[in-house]
């Protein structure tokens, strides 16, 4: 119960905030990707799903780590466990353990099409906007910066070439020298602070795409099971029915022996005149 509080409030605080979609925000940005996933589920779950959403979002919340995405897999465990648990059935499955892997692949998927949502939705682009225009900023920044870098270069090498052949250098000659170093320091700073933004975004950004991976592959691996079941369910079918028809083949055949020695009987008995 504090765990699903916990959960909503959080989820009600980062719904107001803006969408800065800053370079280097990387967990900020990361808790509205999985904000949106959350609220998909929460939308999707009782559509989808009813009458058993509550049963769906309970596991999910229950399954949420620290980083508020559900653990699909724990999520599933519980829905299955619940479902067994207290059976229901619809118009088309009776089968508890049926129903309920069909229901926890149907929250896979759920979760699956909720990531996509969070990438590609009004929000997610809106973010992406921001990104692409935040890095584009730094670009330009460093561009300048090194253009900056260059002329301050170009000067300190002026400089070092005027006072290369004097006895003794000037007090307003060495101000000037250490200026130019302070200022070239001070450029070179942020330039590698401008690649230090773009470099944790790469990283935040493969971290994103490995989590996505792993609800592509949970699908394809309850594809891979579904095929199994399915490939299992054709070869029980296919015996039952080599089963029946060898069956009415032994029922046909002895009905047909029977018939034939009732005939031969009765021939024996009454001989047909000749």
């Amino acid at each position: 119960m504090k765990k699903t509080i916990f959960l909503t409030l959080g989820l009600t605080f980062l719904i107001v905030l803006p969408s800065f979609g800053q370079l280097a925000r990387v967990w900020t940005d990361f808790q509205y990707y999985s904000v949106d996933l959350q609220n998909y589920l929460k939308s999707s779950l009782n559509e989808t799903l009813s009458p058993l959403g509550n049963y769906a979002q309970t596991a999910i919340i229950k399954a949420t780590g620290i980083a508020n995405l559900p653990n699909p897999i724990d999520a599933g465990q519980m829905l299955r466990q619940a479902l067994i648990l207290n059976s229901q059935s619809d118009n088309f499955e009776n089968n508890s353990a049926v129903r309920s892997q069909l229901i926890t692949n149907q929250v896979n998927r759920l979760i699956t099409l909720g990531s996509i949502n969070s990438i590609l939705g009004i929000n997610g682009q809106i973010r992406l906007k921001n990104k692409l225009q935040n890095t584009e900023l730094s670009l330009k920044n460093i561009d300048t910066y090194s253009q900056k870098s260059d002329k301050l270069m170009n000067e300190l090498e002026k400089l070092l070439s005027t006072v290369s052949g004097m006895a003794n250098i000037t007090p307003l000659l060495t101000a000037k020298l250490n200026t130019n170093q302070s200022d070239l320091q001070r450029q070179n700073i942020k330039i590698q602070s401008e690649q230090a933004k773009i470099i944790g975004e790469t990283l935040a950004q493969n971290i994103q795409i490995n989590q996505s991976l792993q609800y592509s592959n949970l699908n394809l691996a309850n594809i891979s099971q579904q095929i199994e079941e399915s490939n299992r369910d054709r070869r029980l079918e296919t015996a039952t029915e080599s089963a029946q028809l060898l069956r009415a083949a032994t029922q046909m055949d002895l009905l047909g022996r029977k018939i034939a020695n009732q005939t031969l009987e009765e021939n024996q008995l009454f001989p047909t005149p000749q």
